[in-house]
This record gives C-alpha cells, structure tokens and sequence, in this order.
C-alpha cells in the first residue's frame, strides 16, 4: 500500500503571520509531497513497501545501500510530526503534566527556551531540534538532515524544522526569529503532552 501525504491539521492560512499560507504551499505541498513520492518509487514492488515509516526508518538508517530510502522516509515521518507540533494560537508557556516535567528536567520554561532555541540555531545547515523523552527524562537535541528520534532509538514529544524552506519565505535567513516565532506562537504543548502520556 502506497504511502500518502496527510493534509496538514489546519488551514494552510491558520498558523499566520508566523508561517504563511505560502511557505505551506511550498513546505508541505511540494517538498514533504515530493518525499513521499520519491519513498514510494524507492520502496515499490520491495519487502519495504509493506512497512511502516517507523520501520523503514529503523531498517534503513545503518544502511548505507538504502540511505536514500532512509532520507526519503524519515523525512516523511518528520514532516507528519511537524505539522502536529504547531498549530494556531499556540506557543507560551505548557501547563500540567509536560509543564511539570520540564520544570523537573530543564530548572524552569525559560532555561528550557534558551537550551532549545540554541539547539535549533545552532544546528548547522539543515536539520531539526527535538524535544524528546528519553529512559523517564526530557532532552534536547539536534539533528542533521532527515535523522531524527526514530531512528535513534528515543521517543520525540515536539519537533522544530530549521531546514531553510520552513522558514526562508517569511524571515529569509533569520533563523533565531523563525524559531522565536516557534515557542512563542506556534508549538503544540498538547501534542507534546500527549507524546509524553505515550513514552511512559
């Protein structure tokens, strides 16, 4: 069965003025629709396209004969759990279970905010910042390209992409101000609760 591409979870005007329908267009109509297509061709008439993503994520990233098959994949799985990491009005400061345990895990939200957003600055060139759950405790990291938590073995509560075409349109090269924009105005804490409820 063919892999498809999920419609985002809102309009595609409904994250704005902080992501425009415009980069939307783009972000998720042409770039996350063209990893699934490649996936698809990749994987066809194989013992991979009965997989799920989360599978062929796992099987393929040691792999060095299957790497565009890896990238292809955890980009798709990537993008499916960016569009759920945002949604409208969201942002500021989480509340009860997620709140408490990043209180327990980082000191405070603000020192939170600080080690994420340098964790997504700080990525060189394409990638994404992760807030995970990993072994009964939060953690930041970054990774490189289409790497991510599935293939690492750890559990992803919220996920920020700072590859250039999720933010270029709306703030050009200003990274810190697109992933501001991020925490303040757009992260899902109740998906990252609901993520968290799941690791445990």
């Amino acid at each position: 069965m063919a892999f498809e591409l999920p419609p985002l979870p809102y309009a595609k005007n409904a994250l704005e003025p902080h992501t425009s329908a415009h980069t939307l267009d783009l972000h998720h109509g042409k770039h996350h629709k063209a990893y699934v297509d490649n996936l698809n061709r990749m994987v066809e008439g194989s013992p991979l396209a009965s997989r799920s993503l989360e599978q062929i994520v796992q099987e393929t990233y040691h792999d060095t004969g299957k790497t565009g098959i890896f990238n292809n994949a955890a980009q798709v799985w990537n993008h499916n759990f960016f569009w759920k990491s945002m949604k409208p009005h969201g942002g500021g400061n989480p509340s009860g279970q997620i709140a408490d345990a990043i209180s327990r895990d980082f000191g405070d939200f603000a020192k939170f905010k600080d080690e994420f957003s340098k964790a997504a600055v700080g990525q060189f060139g394409s990638g994404w910042a992760w807030l995970i759950a990993d072994k009964g405790k939060l953690q930041i990291t970054h990774t490189s390209n289409a790497v991510d938590p599935v293939a690492t073995g750890q559990h992803a509560l919220l996920c920020c992409d700072v590859w250039e075409h999720a933010y270029y349109v709306d703030f050009e090269n200003r990274r810190p101000d697109f992933v501001k924009a991020f925490l303040e105005h757009l992260a899902n804490w109740d998906f990252a609760a609901e993520n968290l409820g799941k690791a445990k």
